[in-house]
């Protein structure tokens, strides 16, 4: 691979590694609870800040080659939750049904609570797409193959993806480890919450749940990237077999009571 012989990104990224390493883990009180700021916020918060264009510090083209070490990264992770999961396969038989629910946990966020809001805010149908799941790739496939990624599905769908990847980290990361501090959920009801289908996000969250229960690290992993498979796998069916067609319907029921009255364009997407 092209990457492998840039310099430039290696040094970047090693200098990265050991300014945040160096920081280290800071929990900054909040109410009853503690945000838990850990060296992964931060390299993203450096990587972003080296990657701007005014700086020009990397160019576009070594960006894209650099991504493409993103995937390498994560077989690394998934192997490493393949080797922990394995020895504790009778633990996830006995948490089946737990892992199983999991699912309609997504479901309700992103659809019960996200539609409505998002109809509020004046999308059309802009907010199927970006609401009738958490929009990882297999989700962006589906839509694709439905509506095409020129319709307005198509471009909900791709907006939420977006900011899932720039964004999506961080946020579970903070909100992982701020719930954890709580400590009104068990640590492995919270790492099951973890695995949402994105390896970045749920590498995030569990990261911080750990920081909070280092005594629990090794099942916190197994937990989170057992839902996080389980989540890949049969979320694609349940999303394209429940989630979007319930979607589609609550979107046509909500409308005309939460949309705004002055927009036609919505008037016409109903009446097709």
């Amino acid at each position: 691979m092209s990457v492998l012989k840039s310099g430039k990104i290696h040094i970047c990224a090693f200098l990265i590694v050991v300014i945040c390493e160096l920081i280290g883990t800071h929990k900054v009180p909040l109410g009853p609870g503690v945000l838990l700021f850990l060296p992964m916020l931060y390299a993203m918060i450096l990587g972003g800040i080296i990657s701007w264009p005014r700086l020009k510090l990397i160019k576009l083209e070594e960006m894209n080659k650099a991504s493409a070490v993103l995937s390498m990264v994560t077989l690394m992770l998934v192997a490493k939750l393949g080797v922990i999961i394995g020895p504790s396969m009778d633990k996830l038989i006995k948490s089946g049904l737990a892992l199983s629910l999991q699912e309609v946990g997504h479901f309700f966020g992103t659809v019960i609570l996200g539609l409505p809001i998002a109809i509020l805010l004046g999308l059309g149908r802009e907010a199927v797409g970006a609401t009738f799941s958490i929009d990882r790739e297999p989700n962006i496939a589906i839509i694709a193959e439905k509506y095409g990624l020129d319709s307005p599905e198509g471009r909900g769908v791709m907006s939420v993806y977006i900011c899932g990847t720039l964004f999506g980290a961080v946020w579970l990361g903070l909100l992982a480890g701020y719930l954890a501090a709580l400590k009104i959920f068990h640590p492995f009801a919270l790492a099951m919450g973890a695995g949402v289908g994105s390896g970045s996000m749920m590498a995030a969250a569990s990261g911080a749940i750990k920081a909070v229960f280092p005594e629990y690290a090794n099942e916190i992993l197994l937990y989170a990237g057992a839902s996080n498979l389980l989540t890949t796998i049969v979320g694609i069916y349940f999303s394209l077999f429940i989630s979007l067609p319930i979607t589609n319907y609550l979107y046509k029921v909500l409308t005309p009571i939460l949309g705004r009255p002055t927009d036609t364009s919505k008037k016409e997407e109903l009446a097709k």
